[in-house]
Order: C-alpha cells, then structure tokens, then sequence
C-alpha cells in the first residue's frame, strides 16, 4: 500500500470515529449557553437553553441574604475578591431559587452579549463530587468566570468524598481556580447530620478532632447564608408576588384564605410551599404561569 493510500485509510478511519463519537466527547464550548450540567460520565458540559428560575424580585422574605448572595456575585463577575457560598437552613426557602435568580440578575447588569463576558453557572450534582477536580481541568484555563453550583449538599458517616472538596475549596497544591467559584445549598449548617457530630463526641478517643475532621469542610466556605421558616405576613407577600405578576383575577382575601388552608395541608409556610399553591390556584382560575 502507497503512503498515498495509507494516508487515506487513515483520514477515512479517524472521520468514521469522529461520527462515531458523542457530541460530548467533541467539545466543552463555554460560549454556547449561560448554564450547564455536569455530565461525569461522558466529562461533559450539558448546555442548559433555559434555566428553571424566577425574577429575584419575586424572592420575598430574604432581601439580606439576596443582598448578600448578590454583592459576592457581583464581585466575581468584576474580577474582584469574593468567596465562595454556602446557603444553608430550613427547606423550601429559596436557596437555590436564589442561586439561579442571582446569576441571572448579574449577567443582567453586565449588560452585555458576548458569552465570555457573562458569568456561566454549572450545576454539579452531589454525586459528582469526586470528578470535581476532572471538571476543573476543563475550565481553569478558560477565560469565562463560572459559579459552580451544588443543590442539596450533605454527607452520611460513610461518605468520605467530602474530603475532595475540602481540597479544591482550599488547602489543595493547585487550589480554586480565579475564574471559578463555588455555590452550594443544604438543610445543614455544617453539612453533616447532628447525631452524627454528636456520636463522634461521645465515641472518639479524641472526641474533638474526630468531630473539626468533619465539619470543617463548612468553614472552607467563606460565607454563611441563613435561612429560616418564614412566618404568615411574609408567606402571603411571596404568594401576593406571584399573584400580581400573573396577574391573577382573584381577590386578595380570597387569594390569602386559599393560601392559608393550603399551608396548613402541607405543614408549613415556605416560599416553595407557595409556588406549589400558586400553580394550583392559576390552573384552577385557567391563567398559564409564564415568569
């Protein structure tokens, strides 16, 4: 066979696995979307067209902590000093609602369409922690800034992928990258069950630094965002929120009635327990929910 002909046997080889190949094994294009999902297994960026979210002006009852979550992103984005996130406490408050609301409302100030200008978000699933340092590679020479962005993030006794973490957040040789920051939601202020924390008290032979092993991986988080059970006058201005932003044609008491008796079918008050009764009151009424 001709160096000719090898040649060509060659190019045709490599452009029959080229259409073998996946599109996710072909490129990680940073400028094709504002949000992506980590795919571990194929070392993936998912582009995400349309991101599940609300306008953050329709976040009630945590105007601290937007105004907190806001300045930090908004530090990033400008190139400045800022520290990674951690958005803990009770559920169905808006923390990651807030996450996704805040990236949308920076790239909004930036006033720009050129992707590399615009912060990117990706969402990391817990599960994908240890192929943290693999996602990593794929963006520390980037130009683009990037939150990263990890929902429900909580470790059980048998979980050590938490040290990983530990790692990358700070005290790795390489360390976090300028460009990316890192943005995680929890039920939990230091990540771990209490009885967990107070079993390694009580269990240890030093009960102390079994228990710093453990929860120190919240103090690699620089801020601390709080959230708590929101009482009855800020449960029904997140329900009046969505109400006047679908313009629902409904009256205002009957609208907070309605809220009332569904709140207490549901054991609680809370900014998804609202969402949930607004979708339901806007099909009940015939109103499509377009926010």
């Amino acid at each position: 066979m001709s160096d000719q002909e090898t040649l060509a046997l060659l190019r045709s080889i490599a452009a029959s696995l080229d259409r073998l190949a996946p599109d996710s094994a072909k490129a990680n294009d940073l400028t094709v979307a504002d949000a992506f999902v980590w795919q571990a297994d194929q070392s993936w960026l998912e582009p995400v067209p349309s991101v599940s979210r609300v306008h953050i002006s329709l976040l009630q009852g945590i105007d601290a902590s937007k105004d907190i979550l806001l300045d930090n992103t908004r530090r990033f984005a400008n190139g400045l000093p800022a520290n990674n996130a951690l958005l803990w406490g009770a559920r169905g408050t808006g923390k990651s609602s807030l996450v996704k609301s805040a990236h949308a409302a920076i790239n909004d100030e930036l006033k720009t369409d050129q992707p590399m200008e615009r912060i990117a978000l990706i969402e990391l699933h817990r599960e994908d922690l240890p192929t943290l340092p693999r996602l990593l590679s794929h963006i520390r020479n980037q130009p683009r800034r990037c939150i990263l962005f990890c929902d429900d993030l909580s470790f059980d006794a048998a979980d050590t992928s938490y040290k990983s973490l530990k790692a990358v957040l700070e005290g790795g040789i390489e360390g976090r990258p300028a460009n990316v920051i890192f943005y995680a939601t929890s039920n939990r202020r230091h990540l771990l069950p209490r009885d967990m924390i107070e079993n390694e008290r009580s269990t240890a032979i030093n009960p102390s630094e079994a228990v710093e092993e453990k929860v120190s991986l919240s103090d690699r988080f620089g801020l601390w965002i709080g959230f708590h059970n929101c009482d009855q006058d800020t449960y029904f201005a997140i329900i009046d929120g969505y109400a006047k932003a679908l313009s629902l044609p409904i009256d205002q008491d009957s609208l907070h009635a309605k809220a009332i008796e569904w709140s207490m079918t549901r054991g609680a008050r809370s900014g998804r327990v609202a969402w949930q009764f607004i979708q339901d009151i806007a099909g009940q009424l015939g109103c499509p929910i377009n926010l």
